[in-house]
């Protein structure tokens, strides 16, 4: 029969047969952290922000911040005292100096409002006959540089230029008709070369404010000069301040109009006076007072756009333009963009018909007289001519990486990171923008005319890195402010969610954040290349023989008649702006992309 039957279900063990569980005192061991996730591998980590900050910090400390004090220790050593009693008591010219720069810089605020804001409302509110050929051409100015502007200016409106002559010939005049000379000259300079900014910020207003808040005032029985002071000047305060702000600074640091029409008693000028002197305690007060005014009124400036909310309530329409029916109206307009159109090329004009004129043949004629293709074989087959468009090409793009570097990385850790010092660290940033070029070449001759740390105990006064250093100080805000900006419309959770998915930090920045901010760091990029190619007020100051720039030779020739040779620089630098802002215009399409990009991923 069968025997006891086995069951295939395995018994449950009894407590007896179970081994006891012993607790291992020792806790497994974590995996081990590669040191970059130790140390800043994440954003969350408590010390990545101050591990990520600290070298940033030193570098704007040691080339920022430290010759700013390094200058005021100069100009306090053995005459310091008696140069701030002079500016004090107004003795000699100092106090002349920066009266007449402060009444120059506001007197370009004032005509560079009226010329650009007036610009804007024609152009963005009215439709009328050659208002497409000005829109087009309304932004040339700004693709001057501003020793080309100036001497375009001198070569037009001069008491030897194109137009007081032509008008003398014309009238059969004794001197030359209507001629710009002094104040009067850097003024018109000025206006020209720096309205765009006023343009640009009153014409992005106009496109985003409600037409629909204006209307409602004129319906309520407000006139026209009431709505503009209760209505339109409120709601474009941020843009006039921000504009305002930008023509003040540029008009306080400039120094190539008063240098050639003319005007010595300017704070640039007296940096410049006194530098060449060899008087550099002096050089480094008339430096260091620039710098606290610049700064004062800079800080001054964002509190009064910040004490008040300017944003529209309302969710109109956009405007639209109107048309000008009046058949009078329509031809005085049409006369008038002719008119503007001619006025806007003539410096490019003027500069492109020079550098095809011979050296020297261009004398008492109101144009030049005899032609050549020499000036631009000569650049281009001379070693010596050629140099200093090497030298600038050169220190430009080390300029440039420096400025990528360290002003990506900043934008993100004042963008991204929470940390103690963050409002320092921008306002670092902006103190490098806010002071003039000669100030910064003043800052860098103090700093750097000995060994220091942060030149690792070598002199760079006198060598080619010193050139290359001024223009990283210069042009650093540049490409921070593209960057960050670019920065503000990017989802951090993109970011996030790479990290979520195991990459470190660093690769989630590399591979995500950097290459959404690319076309913005290029766009700043590319701004802080061309601006330190045509830059003039710094390297003046401190360039050498062998590191010369273009802008440095194109006023050697200048002073030394070869105005044909000079102008043919100015038309490279022309040229490769235009480049450039092709580029630009590109690159913005590609942000937008980009953008659009995120949003989708989003």
């Amino acid at each position: 029969m069968g025997g006891p039957s086995v069951s295939t279900i395995p018994a449950t063990p009894s407590a007896a047969t179970v081994p006891p569980v012993t607790e291992d005192p020792t806790p497994p061991r974590a995996p081990r952290r590669r040191l970059a996730d130790r140390f800043g591998g994440g954003s969350g980590s408590r010390w990545f922000p101050y591990v990520l900050v600290f070298p940033l910090a030193l570098i704007l400390f040691g080339y920022v911040v430290q010759p700013m004090f390094a200058t005021f220790a100069e100009s306090v050593g053995v005459d310091g005292v008696e140069n701030y009693t002079a500016f004090l008591s107004g003795e000699g010219v100092a106090r002349s100096a920066l009266l007449t720069s402060l009444l120059i810089s506001a007197a370009s605020v004032l005509l560079c409002g009226v010329v650009g804001v007036a610009m804007a409302f024609l152009l963005k509110r009215f439709q009328f006959p050659g208002r497409g050929l000005i829109e087009a051409i309304i932004l040339v100015p700004a693709a001057l540089p501003p020793l080309i502007g100036a001497i375009s200016f001198q070569l037009l409106y001069s008491e030897t230029g194109i137009l007081p002559r032509g008008l003398q010939q014309l009238f059969g005049a004794e001197n030359p008709v209507l001629p710009f000379s002094g104040i009067a000259g850097v003024l018109v300079v000025h206006t020209f070369t720096m309205y765009p900014y006023f343009y640009l910020a009153t014409s992005a207003a106009l496109t985003g404010m409600d037409p629909s808040v204006e209307e409602a005032a004129y319906n309520l029985g407000a006139g026209r000069v009431r709505v503009w002071r209760t209505v339109l000047l409120p709601m474009l305060t941020p843009a006039l301040v921000s504009a305002s702000l930008l023509v003040f600074m540029t008009s306080l640091a400039s120094y190539t109009a008063p240098l050639l029409f003319g005007v010595d008693r300017t704070m640039t000028m007296q940096i410049y006076i006194n530098r060449t002197n060899g008087d550099l305690p002096m050089a480094s007060t008339y430096a260091s007072v620039l710098g606290v005014v610049s700064v004062l009124f800079l800080l001054g400036m964002r509190w009064y756009e910040g004490r008040r909310s300017y944003r529209s309530q309302s969710k109109g329409v956009a405007s639209h333009r109107r048309e000008i029916t009046n058949p009078f109206g329509r031809w005085a307009a049409l006369v008038a963009s002719l008119l503007a159109t001619a006025v806007l090329l003539a410096p490019v004009a003027t500069i492109a018909l020079v550098a095809f004129s011979e050296d020297g043949s261009w004398t008492t004629e109101v144009i030049p007289a005899a032609y050549t293709w020499q000036n631009f074989v000569t650049i281009f087959s001379d070693p010596d001519a050629f140099q200093p468009i090497l030298n600038s090409l050169q220190m430009s793009l080390l300029a440039t990486a420096g400025c990528i570097v360290v002003g990506v990385l900043i934008a993100y850790a004042v963008r991204r990171l929470d940390f103690r010092g963050r409002g320092l660290l921008d306002v670092a940033v902006m103190l490098a923008w806010a002071l003039p070029g000669t100030v910064v070449a003043i800052n860098l001759i103090s700093a750097f005319s000995t060994g220091n740390a942060f030149s690792f105990g070598q002199v760079l006064i006198g060598t080619f890195w010193i050139m290359p250093l001024a223009y990283f100080v210069r042009f650093l805000p540049l490409v921070f402010r593209s960057s960050s900006a670019t920065l503000a419309q990017i989802d951090p959770s993109l970011e996030e969610a790479a990290r979520n998915l195991g990459a470190s930090w660093w690769r989630a920045f590399g591979s995500v954040t950097l290459r959404l901010m690319l076309p913005g760091v290029l766009a700043g990029a590319l701004l802080a290349f061309v601006h330190g190619v045509g830059e003039f007020v710094a390297s003046v100051l401190i360039y050498t023989s062998d590191t010369a720039p273009i802008s440095v030779e194109i006023n050697n020739r200048m002073y030394s008649f070869e105005v044909g040779t000079a102008a043919a620089y100015g038309m490279l630098q022309v040229v490769l702006i235009f480049v450039v802002m092709v580029l630009s215009g590109r690159l913005e399409g590609g942000r937008r992309s980009s953008r659009e990009a995120a949003k989708w991923t989003a």
